[in-house]
């Protein structure tokens, strides 16, 4: 097991939009996305969050005006949300054009899914001239980037007309395809507590509110703190201190999706998509974003997967959600100096999966409440949610998840759960949250 406390070097080179920036760019963009970050800590409005998003993308890109269309699953139809630019009438815009999937550039994008560069749009097939005609403006070329969560579409994020005159670049491209990330990130967010105020499922709002507040606090600390090196790696020239504190960042940005992800699967009953799966494999991936998130903490990880044998019926991604969250407890819970974590799995009249450590165990009087959602131990660390989610997704499998004293000395979380096997081949396309 590698020591990733001292473990400083990143094991891949940035990407090559990264690495051919220029320092004066890279830091525009890190100011950028920061700003982005506490926009979505600190506005509960999301009208006003995407308009500071979207004005945002338009400065960094150098882009004359932006748009954002959404997704109307209901008709199959984009249309437009927020609309920026420096000429045009945006109402007519908003009120009057609407695209279907694959009609004009963003719904292009959309139906590939696939970020779309029209250096010359006039000239293209593709272009939806009635955009131009509701607004006055006059379109040169677009960038247009999909937008999607949990692998369904959101809707399409577009910039129009660079600046400078010329096209837009590759790194456009992919500093783009950041913001498309971190505004259906916004979205979701906003959907979610608007689903949660409709069913009146947070009863206990002001705690969840303090809960979630501290949770998003400390995330955005963590990225401030980055962006700070990292500026300050860049008016030095110190590209060894970007390269280290670069992880740092993606961390933080893991933490905000996983976050969401576990907001979303408490919002409401879900039916697992069921499907062949092999436990192994999905351990492998929660291990793998495991040391992604904590890859500064110096735990000893044991997995014991030899009792899992055959495929079996299981929502893939609900049961990586459900074993990372169990693992990510179990991180909190253990020493300093000298954690341990085990994980086994066994297939035999039911799926068992087991996370054991040898932290000091929950204290009698925490363990009725220990799977209520928003209750924690954690003070302003923990935000209620990954013990509750993962009992969810247990009951959604109709099974359960129990507390028990693991033989290491900490806490044990047994997840019990209805075996269901599977003879068809193992889907070996891997998935990620």
């Amino acid at each position: 097991m590698p020591d990733f406390e001292t473990e400083t070097k990143i094991t891949s080179p940035p990407p090559a939009w990264l690495a051919n920036a220029d320092a004066a760019t890279l830091r525009r963009v890190i100011d950028a996305m920061h700003r982005v970050h506490g926009f979505i800590a600190d506005i509960t409005d999301i009208n006003t969050l995407l308009e500071r998003i979207m004005e945002e993308s338009k400065q960094v890109a150098g882009a004359e005006a932006s748009s954002l269309l959404l997704y109307d699953k209901r008709v199959g139809e984009l249309y437009f949300h927020v609309a920026l630019g420096e000429s045009g009438d945006q109402q007519a815009l908003k009120q009057g054009v609407r695209l279907r999937l694959g009609e004009g550039i963003a719904g292009s994008a959309a139906q590939l899914q696939k970020s779309i560069n029209v250096p010359d749009a006039p000239n293209d097939p593709r272009f939806f001239r009635q955009a131009d005609a509701a607004t006055q403006f006059d379109t040169r070329n677009i960038l247009a980037i999909p937008l999607a969560d949990r692998g369904k579409l959101v809707g399409v994020l577009e910039v129009l007309n660079k600046i400078d005159g010329d096209s837009f670049t590759e790194f456009d491209v992919a500093l783009m395809e950041m913001f498309a990330g971190l505004v259906a990130t916004a979205i979701a967010n906003a959907r979610l507590i608007e689903a949660n105020m409709r069913s009146q499922r947070l009863a206990a709002i002001g705690q969840a509110v303090t809960a979630v507040s501290h949770h998003t606090k400390n995330i955005i600390t963590g990225l401030g703190a980055g962006v700070d090196v990292i500026d300050q790696g860049l008016k030095d020239k110190q590209y060894d201190t970007v390269e280290r504190t670069w992880p740092v960042l993606k961390r933080s940005t893991r933490r905000i999706a996983n976050f969401v992800e576990d907001m979303l699967a408490i919002s409401k009953p879900r039916k697992p998509l069921r499907a062949s799966a092999d436990l192994a494999r999905i351990i492998r991936d929660v291990e793998e974003t495991f040391w992604a998130l904590l890859a500064s903490r110096n735990v000893e990880l044991n997995i014991d997967t030899s009792g899992a044998e055959g495929q079996v019926s299981v929502d893939e991604r609900a049961i990586y959600r459900c074993l990372l969250n169990l693992m990510i407890n179990a991180a909190d819970a253990v020493p300093e100096t000298g954690g341990q974590i085990r994980i086994t799995a066994t297939t035999d009249s039911d799926v068992i999966l087991e996370v054991a450590d040898n932290g000091p165990g929950v204290p009698k009087s925490d363990r009725k409440h220990i799977f209520d959602l928003f209750y924690s131990t954690k003070g302003s660390k923990g935000t209620g949610l990954g013990l509750a989610v993962a009992q969810k997704i247990a009951q959604e499998h109709k099974g359960r998840v129990e507390l028990l004293d693991a033989p290491e000395g900490g806490a044990l979380f047994r997840v019990t759960l209805p075996k269901a096997v599977v003879t068809s081949a193992v889907n070996t396309n891997s998935w990620e949250t």
